[in-house]
């Protein structure tokens, strides 16, 4: 029997099998709105057969996005917009998860297609989010840029670092009203959260930098305060960067460390991936380059771990799942080529899986 294509229970959430759709940002919304990109963008994937489909990471507040067209959980009017694709992929017998996000210094960028440039690079002052002027400068941990041409991010007070958490909070109540069933927290790839981790990018001086414990208070905060809201029966997941691959940054002790924290105040799973805190890394990419991070964390800190990066195949993830290298996979790239690919995979692994009726006559025999 395939283990990729075995059930997975996390408190009282059952999955159908262990395939995950990765949160892929679509660059698609108006004012944080999702729309009917959306909805076929995830429900199509939903139908291909992946157990969890996760929505791109979606902002807490509106200076939390990384570009002005990002989605964005801020309001009740955002859960509303999201419930109708939430309904959809349960319809289909997959779970809607949605990552919740803070984009810090990387925030108010143009989109990939043009470039990713820093819009309002010229800002001297803190200025609200306006999609007019095409952008607003960007809040981060300390007043360090992320590249040579990023503009100086404002450096965060207490009382911002408080009306964020509280975002955050907000974000995760709106998402359970939305029908979501698995909430991450994304702290990874050099977006607010994994700002504070790093020692690269937080050079604060107060109770929230410097040594490992004040780097890692507010992320904690965060999954705490999260845990806390989110119901009991269902489960939280932590997207992390294992190392910053450079020297003095954020590493892969640390994060065994930090995954213990998040452990006990009650994360579920952690989603293992790496880099983006610096434009200058040189990551080592190749097909399953971050697999070994997942194994690590599951066996050392005995947690569930998702593996993600460059897994393409079926025999691939299978292998990864059925060694015990991770408990599920999470796809990104290869679900935009292939949105079906669990349908595929499934035949290629000789799995015993039903195709929804609509495409039944296309199913290989």
């Amino acid at each position: 029997m395939s283990m990729l294509f075995s059930r997975f229970r996390l408190r009282e959430m059952e999955f159908r099998n262990r395939v995950f759709v990765s949160p892929m940002c679509q660059y698609s919304s108006q004012d944080g709105m999702p729309n009917d990109w959306h909805l076929v963008h995830l429900g199509s994937r939903a139908v291909g057969g992946a157990s969890l489909v996760m929505a791109e990471a979606t902002a807490v507040s509106p200076e939390g996005r990384i570009s002005p067209w990002d989605s964005g959980l801020w309001s009740s009017d955002h859960g509303k917009a999201f419930s109708r694709i939430t309904a959809f992929i349960k319809s289909q017998g997959a779970v809607p998860g949605i990552q919740l996000a803070h984009a810090g210094r990387k925030a108010s960028t143009d989109v990939p297609w043009r470039g990713e440039r820093p819009l309002n690079e010229g800002a001297s002052e803190w200025q609200p989010v306006d999609e007019r002027s095409g952008g607003w400068r960007p809040i981060a941990p300390s007043p360090v840029p992320f590249g040579e041409h990023s503009p100086v991010p404002r450096e965060l007070c207490s009382k911002d670092i408080g009306d964020i958490l509280a975002r955050f909070q907000d974000a995760a109540r709106f998402s359970h009203d939305a029908g979501f069933e698995v909430l991450e927290i994304h702290m990874a790839h050099g977006y607010l959260l994994h700002e504070f981790l790093s020692p690269l990018s937080n050079r604060r001086t107060d109770e929230f930098g410097g040594t490992f414990e004040n780097r890692i208070r507010f992320p904690l905060r965060v999954a705490e305060a999260l845990r806390a809201v989110w119901p009991s029966r269902l489960p939280v997941f932590v997207r992390i960067s294992c190392t910053d691959w450079v020297e003095g940054g954020w590493d892969f002790t640390q994060s065994i460390e930090f995954c213990r924290r998040l452990k006990e105040v009650g994360i579920d799973l952690i989603d293992c991936s790496s880099g983006g805190l610096v434009p200058y890394a040189k990551i080592p990419v190749r097909p399953g380059f971050q697999v070994p991070f997942a194994a690590a964390i599951r066996k050392e800190v005995d947690m569930p771990t998702g593996a993600v990066g460059l897994i393409t195949e079926p025999v691939q993830a299978e292998q990864i799942v059925a060694t015990g290298q991770a408990d599920v996979v999470l796809l990104a790239r290869e679900m935009l080529r292939q949105p079906y690919w669990p349908l595929h995979a499934a035949h290629a692994l000789g799995a015993d899986w039903v195709w929804p009726n609509q495409y039944q006559r296309a199913r290989p025999r």
